[in-house]
């Protein structure tokens, strides 16, 4: 190496490490955060209070709202300031199931492990069960006037493999190394999916189902066993199920092993008679939705916000814990430990710091993209696709997110922001100890940050262990409060507090990676249900 080219790279290598360390973390505050935050965690508590009492919590759903009155009653009794609910909307009617039992009752009795799909209307009678095999529409005209009376399946066999591995898992050096060399991802184009075609038999076929009127429609999900059922919602023939006005077929998920079970039965020529008993019904009727928002005051910086936030809403089969009490109580924990950390030190945040608990996240992040309509851009109708921004989202310095399941904190999505990674870096420095460390330059998807990340706000989602998440819980009669890992919740709250905080206290805003406005009147996004 010549002289000229060492002196280059000591150079560089200095400008690096300056860089590196201009960036400030504070102990002393980190200690006291770790102190509210693993010494004195109030996490499952406050997830007790939002499964076991208050679950699930269905967009729409008369539970929703009165967990809804939980939360904000709590954050005012906390002392957090601004509390109130944002409404966004319509998002149509809402659905509570009031009673469920289903029995197999020829060739013999059995009760059926099986849930409703959330929109299913009330239903009760007995009836035979068909298996409806059609591939266009030539194939149902053989099935015209023999559904009536009738439980109807779609599905064929699913074969069931005995479990070798644990289910549950967590992350491990090749996993995070992996993510830590990720490049940069490449920019996903919107893409408009109402011009896409491949969906017209399909709703050719709910149509003739619907003008049948079988007693209900029975699936079994594509995973899932050992009692384990993953539910969402009940489709329409056309339109949305929570349209008014809209008549849906029941529709009801079975556990694998009874679908099965059904379905041999019907190959052996043997027939299955059902019996159901199904009351629901239909609520919301403004067909109004809310966020809910809470503050804790900034100082000189007061103008500028820093936001942290997770879904409050839930399916219907379990309690929704790692989908999302778990990222509810976190963040709501988050607030807890920095105002009992601004107490006892007599520091306050120069940045205003705002609690965001969004609902209608399962239906397609509903309630954040209501919120970055109504603060942040405009948008055509029926488009996630800016078209302006508002002076808002000038002040937001980020978002940060936590919707992946119970697991511990391993690292941070920077969601391709390369200029923030050497910030996250100095931050999960002091937190090596509690197995933090990762930082990937990838997207992930599905969940709230991307409603900020779209209008051009830094919004990131964290790397978390996997757990049991898509094996058991996530969207399942599984996600209880039995599943949550306390440990690794308080581990979480603490890390992500130290972030907001130290957002807060920065001279300057969070670098943005480069964002343009895409003037196109007929984009429009994707949903975001997981």
């Amino acid at each position: 190496m010549t002289n000229r080219l060492l002196v280059l790279a000591f150079f560089m290598v200095g400008t690096l490490m300056t860089a590196f360390a201009q960036e400030k973390v504070n102990d002393d505050m980190n200690t006291l955060i770790r102190k509210h935050g693993l010494d004195e965690s109030k996490v499952m508590e406050t997830a007790g209070w939002i499964t076991d009492v208050y679950g699930p919590r269905l967009t729409g759903s008369p539970m929703l709202d009165k967990a809804t009155e939980w939360a904000e009653k709590t954050l005012k009794d906390w002392g957090m300031a601004n509390v109130h609910l944002e409404s966004w909307g319509p998002f149509g009617r809402g659905w509570e199931l009031e009673h469920f039992e289903m029995h197999a009752s020829t060739p013999g009795y059995w009760p059926v492990i099986a849930y409703p799909k959330a929109w299913s209307p009330s239903v009760e009678g007995e009836g035979e069960v068909i298996y409806l095999q059609a591939d266009d529409e030539e194939d149902l005209a053989a099935y015209k006037g023999k559904l009536a009376g009738k439980f109807v399946l779609f599905d064929t066999l699913r074969t069931v493999e005995e479990w070798f591995d644990a289910p549950a898992t967590r992350h491990d050096s090749e996993s995070l190394l992996k993510l830590a060399d990720a490049p940069e991802p490449t920019p996903r184009p919107r893409r408009n999916f109402r011009r896409l075609g491949g969906f017209s038999f399909n709703q050719t076929l709910w149509k003739f189902i619907a003008e049948e009127k079988p007693i209900a429609v029975l699936d079994r999900s594509y995973k899932g066993d050992l009692g384990t059922v993953f539910v969402s919602g009940a489709r329409a023939a056309e339109g949305r199920p929570q349209e008014d006005g809209q008549e849906i077929v029941p529709q009801i998920t079975l556990a694998v092993e009874h679908y099965n079970r059904i379905f041999r039965n019907l190959e052996r020529g043997v027939p299955v008679k059902l019996n159901v008993s199904m009351k629901a019904k239909y609520a919301n009727p403004d067909g109004m939705e809310h966020n809910i928002i809470a503050e804790i005051p900034g100082t000189d910086l007061k103008d500028e916000v820093v936001m942290f936030g997770a879904h409050f809403d839930s399916w219907h089969t379990g309690t929704g814990a790692t989908d999302n009490g778990a990222g509810s109580a976190v963040m709501m924990e988050v607030a807890r430990i920095l105002m009992a950390a601004f107490k006892e030190s007599g520091v306050q945040p120069r940045r205003t710091l705002r609690l965001a608990l969004w609902t209608g996240e399962e239906q397609g992040l509903f309630g954040s993209r209501g919120y970055a309509k109504e603060h942040f851009a405009e948008f055509p109708p029926d488009s996630y696709t800016p078209q302006s921004l508002k002076p808002e989202q000038e002040k937001i310095s980020a978002y940060y997110n936590l919707d992946n399941g119970t697991g511990k904190i391993r690292g941070i999505y920077l969601q391709g922001n390369e200029g923030i990674a050497s910030i996250f870096r100095n931050w999960l420095q002091p937190f090596r100890d509690l197995e933090a460390g990762t930082i990937t330059l990838s997207n992930t998807g599905g969940t709230d940050h991307l409603a900020f990340d779209a209008v051009g706000i830094p919004g990131f989602q964290f790397i978390q262990d996997p757990m049991a998440y898509s094996t058991r819980t996530h969207h399942s009669n599984m996600d209880n409060f039995d599943h949550l890992v306390e440990a690794d919740l308080s581990q979480a709250a603490t890390i992500i507090a130290s972030f907001v905080y130290h957002t807060a206290m920065r001279d300057e805003m969070m670098p943005r990676k480069p964002f343009e406005i895409e003037k196109d009147e007929d984009a429009s996004g994707a949903g975001g249900n997981r």
